[in-house]
């Protein structure tokens, strides 16, 4: 032990104070557990400081100044214009009272609050390093653990964050200036969420990725409506190709340098480029080792349906302990691990875990598609309600996409569903409420829904699957 480091010893130490940390840190002390969290940036995580939330601002700030910019088939007519810099003010005072709640939050619960970076000793024992010059450290003993680290942006070879053209999602999230023209490497959720948000602020965008299409691994009708609608907001796709190398441009900005499987090479001028292929999770500097706990070749924790790691009363939670890297399932499994650490019978279900796409239109999906029903076993029968029947959507101006429910013809258990269109990140709940509670198709399609409501369709692909819809065609 160093000279003057002072031990205290805890039940349960959380370690990180995103969505999986804070959560099953307040549900242990909920659970009259003493509880010590640890956090060694800002309270929320990556998720309300610099992914899901700011994001999210941002999105909705574009979105409503680009339907203001093109409603003239609704009889307005507006030319609107963006100031970036108090958007990003707007999204940052957003952000503050989020992580000063979640800080309140902990406390109000009884959770004791360190700052500072852990480092394992033992599987019984960590070391806090505070930061700043003369804080020192100190010890903390515990008899229960949780790992909630969380993940950061990836980085390729190349394209370090450090350089001031090169882009992480949190620095596209602090940007001060739109750029004339942003080329995005990565199609999935990350980079479609802000290719077709810098769009609508008016940037020319480039997306460019390896796989044959964008959003792998969602269905292609889905990706088809995604892309086609950012093709509209002059997003232009390049398929197949890899980020090689970036150089200077001769106009003052950069070449973004790709290159094709078969060595065929192609370069785009932009002015920032952003690297959006995925993150990894945090767990470099923890020292896990020391505690007997492995991770795979990724640098993932690996987990049981408990959240607990090899060593049973050490625990992982959120992007730290692998897919589905979701702030709601991160939130999930921290009660799961704070109710196992009580000796509460808890455990993960992933059967009804919704994801979502921020996209134009947004994405819901939830639960099983018609392949991966057939696939497990069921004979699947499915029901779809297109959001241009729908009487509310044309009241939005919004009519692309559509509703899909997949359940088991035998049975009528409602297995999955697929929702691409105006929110969607909304209408999933209700997918994904009835897979959890075992609903069936007429469970759905009995519950009466206001009128009118985008929420209409979702009983109305129910009715579709049963073959009795009224507001579309039966298949």
């Amino acid at each position: 032990m160093v000279v003057g480091d002072v031990t205290t010893g805890t039940e349960v130490l959380v370690i990180g104070a995103g969505p999986g940390g804070y959560v099953a840190a307040i549900r242990a002390a909920q659970e009259g557990l003493d509880t010590t969290l640890v956090e060694k940036d800002a309270y929320g995580g990556a998720c309300l400081n610099r992914g899901c939330i700011p994001s999210k601002a941002l999105i909705t700030g574009a979105g409503l100044a680009h339907e203001a910019g093109n409603a003239e088939f609704m009889g307005v007519h507006a030319d609107p214009a963006v100031d970036l810099g108090k958007m990003i003010e707007w999204k940052d005072g957003v952000v503050d009272r989020l992580t000063g709640g979640v800080e309140k939050l902990c406390k109000a619960n009884g959770v004791n609050l360190v700052e500072g970076t852990v480092s394992f000793v033992d599987e019984t024992t960590v070391r806090v390093a505070h930061g700043g010059d003369g804080q020192g450290s100190e010890s903390i003993a515990f008899e229960h653990a949780v790992v909630a680290t969380g993940s950061r942006p990836i980085q390729i070879p190349g394209f370090e964050f450090s350089d001031d053209h090169v882009w992480s999602s949190a620095d596209a999230l602090d940007a001060d200036a739109v750029p004339d023209r942003l080329g995005i490497v990565g199609g999935g959720y990350i980079g479609m969420e802000l290719a077709t948000t810098f769009a609508k602020l008016g940037a020319d965008v480039t997306v460019v990725e390896m796989l044959d299409d964008i959003l792998d691994p969602y269905e292609d009708d889905v990706k088809r409506l995604v892309r086609k609608r950012a093709e509209e907001l002059g997003v232009t796709f390049h398929f197949g190709e890899g980020a090689s190398e970036w150089s200077e441009g001769g106009d003052g900005g950069y070449l973004l340098h790709t290159e094709t499987e078969d060595g065929e090479a192609s370069s785009y001028p932009v002015d920032k480029i952003l690297v959006a292929v995925g993150r990894q999770p945090v767990t470099d500097g923890l020292d896990l080792e020391d505690a007997g706990v492995e991770t795979d070749d990724r640098g993932f924790i690996e987990t049981d349906d408990r959240t607990r790691t090899e060593v049973e009363h050490i625990h992982a939670v959120g992007d730290v302990a692998g897919d589905p890297m979701l702030a709601h399932a991160a939130s999930n499994e921290g009660i799961v691990a704070a109710e196992v650490i009580a000796g509460e019978p808890a455990a993960l279900d992933r059967q009804a875990v919704p994801a979502a796409v921020f996209t134009d239109p947004e994405v819901g999906t939830v639960g099983m598609t018609e392949a991966e029903a057939a696939e497990a076993g069921f004979t699947p029968v499915v029901g779809e309600m297109p959001f241009n029947a729908s009487g509310r959507a044309m009241t939005t101006g919004h009519t692309e996409g559509f509703v899909r429910i997949v359940a088991d013809e035998e049975t009528g258990f409602v297995l999955g569903g697929q929702i691409v269109g105006p929110e969607a990140s909304e209408l999933i709940a209700e997918v994904a409420l009835a897979v959890e509670m075992g609903a069936t198709l007429e469970d759905v399609a009995a519950t009466v829904h206001t009128h009118p409501t985008l929420a209409e369709a979702v009983m109305e692909a129910a009715e579709n699957a049963r073959g009795q819809a009224i507001h579309t065609l039966n298949r």
